[in-house]
């Protein structure tokens, strides 16, 4: 497939950038027709990937870690539909959370992932897609490919993009948490599954799950599918400082769906609404708050694998 690299040269704490000569050897040695472009600021990841597939490109690769993902398959899409959904996402992984990758057992070693760019094999691939208010009330649009989720995640996301990630993604995230959760109540939401009447509920955090994992590791849906073209929900209500600190075990590991504070419900669509400001969170970054609409888009484009 003729493909085109999105590279984040300030992935893996600015090694990518710094290590560029060496990488691209290693893409140099596994593929011949290929197109890079680096990324400068915000949201450039979305612009490069639809000049890409619009210039024929058949696969286009995020270099980089979750938000760069993010970006990529935001610009799969313009005007509420796909460019090509023959298209196939591929994945570099150089973050330094990681979560889209836990969901297919990816390690970070490069040159196994250029070897998986090698092949023809795909597989569909649902994308989620969040209809949100912005900061200043205004209507906002992004797609998803990993987890969606609102309440104390949101607020984890602005310490986390607020903090340095040089210890890494679970502590970044683990100390990001911490600081969220001390100051952090439950808050109120009403939430309607695929048009069904709407619920109320008192969150710590409610996820969207496409894919397994967010917050640097915590296997918050751990039966999601990235391919069954339906969400797979986790509520948790009452989760305090003391559930990340001493019971953080079932919450990297899946067995918190197990635990009363936690409910699971599938889904392909859901609203939620509330009196309070409610931040989000999509893959990692923090774009807005409720109300929010979220959907599935089945088989949206294909990936990688």
């Amino acid at each position: 497939m003729k493909t085109f690299f999105v590279v984040n040269p300030k992935s893996a704490n600015g090694a990518t950038g710094k290590r560029w000569a060496e990488l691209a050897a290693v893409i140099a040695r596994s593929l011949q027709d290929y197109g890079v472009e680096f990324t400068k600021q915000p949201l450039d990841a979305t612009r490069i990937t639809r000049t890409a597939l619009r210039s024929g490109y058949q696969c286009v690769v995020a270099v980089g870690g979750d938000g760069t993902i993010n970006e990529v398959v935001n610009g799969f899409f313009d005007d509420g539909r796909a460019l090509n959904p023959a298209a196939a996402l591929g994945v570099l992984p150089r973050g330094t959370g990681g979560d889209f990758r836990r969901t297919f057992d990816w390690d970070t070693d490069f040159e196994r992932a250029v070897l998986r760019l090698r092949t023809e094999d795909t597989r569909p691939f649902d994308v989620g897609q969040l209809e949100f208010t912005g900061p200043k009330g205004e209507r906002g649009l992004r797609y998803f490919a990993n987890v969606c989720s609102f309440g104390v995640s949101g607020v984890v996301d602005q310490e986390a993009n607020r903090a340095t990630k040089a210890l890494g993604g679970k502590v970044s995230f683990a100390l990001a948490s911490l600081r969220a959760l001390s100051r952090y109540s439950d808050q109120r939401v009403k939430v309607a599954f695929d048009g069904g009447p709407a619920q109320d509920f008192f969150i710590t955090t409610l996820a969207v799950g496409n894919g397994k994992y967010f917050g640097g590791g915590m296997k918050v849906t751990p039966e999601a599918d990235v391919s069954d073209g339906v969400f797979d929900v986790t509520v948790w209500s009452g989760y305090g400082l003391s559930d990340f600190v001493f019971k953080s075990a079932s919450l990297y590991n899946g067995r918190h769906v197990e635990r009363p504070g936690t409910r699971t419900f599938r889904c392909k669509e859901l609203t939620a609404t509330s009196d309070e400001e409610v931040l989000i969170d999509c893959d990692g970054e923090q774009p807005g708050k409720l109300p929010a609409t979220i959907r599935v888009l089945p088989s949206a484009i294909r990936l990688k694998v």
